[in-house]
């Protein structure tokens, strides 16, 4: 498992970071505090709070340089 910071501070970054993971077979999850979401749900990504860096824990044993690749746009 690989753990980044990200920033989703506006509707159109949360709209195109989830169509970018769900792009792959690993399972994502956004971690702010006390509550941790798939990171391919919406619905649960805006019921964070967004205007604060989250963590994204990405589980995946190998090959996490493309999806590192992918995520650089919303990367801190």
């Amino acid at each position: 498992m690989k753990t980044v910071q990200i920033s989703l501070n506006s509707i159109d970054k949360v709209k195109s970071f989830v169509n970018d993971i769900t792009k792959f077979e690993y399972d994502f999850d956004l971690v702010s505090g006390r509550y941790v979401i798939d990171a391919k749900s919406i619905m649960g990504i805006f019921s964070l709070d967004l205007s604060k860096p989250i963590d994204l824990n990405i589980h995946a044993e190998d090959d996490v340089d493309e999806v590192l690749e992918a995520l650089k746009p919303y990367m801190i």
